[in-house]
């Protein structure tokens, strides 16, 4: 496809003299004989490049530039001049020219700087489609969820990205850990450098050694050649080590000086690498129950807790099942060219009312999964998995004794509704009809923790 370039100049003679030589290297033009008239046909279709003359009547080649990039910064402008204006050139290029050419104009060399910023606004244009494609990946947007608790996790990674601090991700498997890591990752000051997150309970201790620090040739059989490890690779960025309540008491030692100095040596090595590599944990366990076990190192585990997320899994966050399914049944409907499919009320109020054991992940496979197999626009309760089908919610019950005041029956369906909820207020007023504040009053009044 032609790049479209717009040549702005009040003399007609030089419009058409730039119109030849470019047009000749396969570039589509248009011309405009002020700036006034140049931002109209700007307003009107996009162009890839402006070249403008500088010095032209009412409005001028450096305002010119200005609304342009205003406009569309990505926009490239090549300004000319006379040898006298040299110096608002460079006032130009401070403002976002790309380059100024003086005149007579050399056309070989315009024709050269021309393809030399085109190439310049493609890169733009590229960086600029990978960090949107890395934002939706990794954004906050893609992290689905209102509810209370979801709103609580948003505020401590927005507090936390832009720091140095190490960061302890818990929660059970299938929560979306490595997407929140991600999340801190992308939205710091070292998103433009690696992401490098390791399985440390995939590896046994020794490989694991291996696999983080690297070895030296001959280290050990098999070691034909020296290997950096991960630690190298994220130098700058930002290492994720996931399952790392998996590792041994030996290897969390070795850990544990790499996470206070920031130095190691290679497997079979003995002079010291020294990295910037920002540590993020994520672990399905509770770190601290594993510490009074004795099956996890004190001092890493403080190292590792600096700042802790907790993210609840999807069962005590019931306000966010509507979103993430709707959200799940557009991308794979899209993904399979299905178009638009809808949930039948039976089968959405299955699929609410199951206790997802395996969380974000288990709801993404199961929406997969059915978009796919299903062969109308709307998704039946018989499309769904048996064990969703037949799963019937436990409603729980409430014991009273007779003679039982209405305060005691209140306090103690309050108490049922809760604990049926994970503790989950916001659900549990739901379920309970009242609003979260009567709630909230209710559970100060019967001494409900």
């Amino acid at each position: 496809m032609k790049r479209r370039v717009l040549i702005v100049d009040d003399e007609k003679n030089t419009r058409e003299g730039l119109r030849w030589s470019l047009e000749a290297a396969q570039m589509e033009i248009e011309t405009a004989a002020d700036g006034n008239e140049a931002l109209e046909r700007f307003n009107r279709s996009p162009f890839d490049l402006v070249v403008t003359d500088l010095k032209m009547p009412g409005m001028d080649g450096l305002e010119l530039l200005k609304r342009i990039k205003q406009q569309d910064p990505t926009v490239e402008v090549i300004m000319l001049t006379a040898h006298g204006t040299i110096e608002t050139a460079v006032e130009a290029m401070r403002e976002g020219a790309f380059h100024y050419q003086t005149k007579p104009v050399d056309l070989e060399e315009l024709r050269l700087n021309c393809e030399r910023a085109l190439k310049s606004r493609d890169l733009t244009r590229e960086n600029e489609e990978l960090k949107s494609l890395v934002n939706r990946r990794y954004g906050f947007q893609n992290i689905i969820g209102n509810s209370p608790e979801m709103e609580r996790v948003f505020q401590t990674v927005r507090q936390v990205a832009p720091t140095r601090a190490t960061v302890l991700i818990q929660g059970e498997s299938g929560t979306g850990k490595e997407l929140i890591a991600h999340a801190i990752h992308f939205n710091s000051p070292r998103a433009k450098n690696p992401f490098v997150p390791v399985n440390c309970g995939a590896l046994s201790a020794t490989l694991l050694e291996s696999e983080l620090f690297g070895h030296e040739k001959g280290a050990f059989t098999g070691a034909i050649r020296t290997r950096p490890g991960r630690f190298e690779m994220a130098d700058g960025g930002t290492i994720l080590l996931d399952e790392i309540s998996e590792t041994t008491p030996e290897f969390q030692v070795k850990l544990l000086r790499v996470l206070q100095e920031q130095v190691f040596e290679r497997v079979g090595g003995v002079e010291p690498i020294r990295v910037d590599v920002r540590v993020l944990a994520s672990t399905n366990r509770d770190l601290r129950k594993l510490v009074d076990a004795g099956r996890f190192r004190e001092d890493l585990y403080y190292r590792l807790n600096v700042v802790t997320i907790n993210l609840p899994p999807l069962r005590e966050r019931r306000d966010d099942l509507p979103l993430l399914i709707d959200a799940f049944l557009r991308e794979f409907a899209e993904a399979n060219g299905r178009g638009s499919v809808q949930l039948a009320p039976k089968a959405r109020q299955a699929l609410q009312d199951y206790d997802w054991p395996g969380n974000v992940r288990q709801l993404r496979n199961v929406i997969e999964g059915i978009v796919v197999m299903s062969t109308g626009r709307e998704i039946a309760l018989r499309d769904l998995p048996e064990e969703i089908r037949s799963a019937t919610p436990d409603r729980g019950t409430v014991t009273l004794r007779v003679g039982a005041s209405l305060n005691d029956a209140e306090r103690e369906l309050i108490r049922a509704t809760l604990a049926r909820n994970g503790g989950n207020r916001a659900q549990t007023a739901k379920v309970l009809g009242i609003g979260r504040k009567t709630l909230y009053r209710k559970m100060e009044e019967y001494g409900i923790e």
